[in-house]
């Protein structure tokens, strides 16, 4: 009797740890990823609405309805990315992810001049070239160092209340995501 009690729970906790190591898996197996969701709905470097308002079914669902979101893949191979969008909202944030969905740099209004989206995404030896020679139009945006390939720009922007939509939603729709080779 004990040997088959050593045998149930010895098979249970493999069986456990089986279980456990294929849900840390499922991501990595996915199809269905962000990256690949992005790439349905638009090309590289075109900045894509995330939520409903931009019309028809978001292409990821939020969890917090007072943000809006809009994202930007990019592939720095091709050179460094820019990402702008004009006017002021009452709070915005960044991410900027790998193609896996790892996050690998973050940063809010609060850490700009004046509250201003403007920031660049390079690789390591791209910075190198670029802190060479500062271009004059490059000079107040914040700089974004990703030992990536491709990636992912997320920009999420707080609507407080209704008569705020409007402003967020062009702040979004009029972001802009460039590749820049200097």
């Amino acid at each position: 009797m004990r040997k088959l009690l050593h045998a149930i729970l010895l098979g249970l906790l493999g069986a456990g740890i089986v279980h456990i190591i294929v849900l840390l898996l499922v991501p990595e197996f996915s199809e269905r990823d962000a990256w690949s969701r992005l790439a349905m709905a638009s090309d590289l470097y075109k900045m894509t609405r995330l939520d409903a308002e931009a019309g028809g079914a978001p292409v990821v669902k939020s969890v917090d309805p007072l943000f809006y979101a809009a994202a930007c893949r990019f592939d720095l191979t091709d050179g460094m990315v820019r990402v702008k969008a004009p006017g002021n909202v009452p709070f915005w944030s960044i991410s900027v992810y790998d193609r896996s969905g790892y996050n690998v740099y973050s940063f809010n209004d609060h850490g700009t001049t004046a509250g201003l989206l403007d920031s660049v995404v390079l690789t390591p030896a791209q910075m190198i070239e670029v802190r060479k020679d500062l271009p004059e139009e490059l000079q107040g945006a914040i700089f974004v160092e990703a030992p990536i390939d491709e990636g992912i720009f997320v920009i999420r922007a707080f609507v407080p209340d209704d008569s705020w939509k409007p402003t967020v939603s062009r702040f979004l729709d009029q972001g802009s995501c460039e590749l820049q080779d200097f």
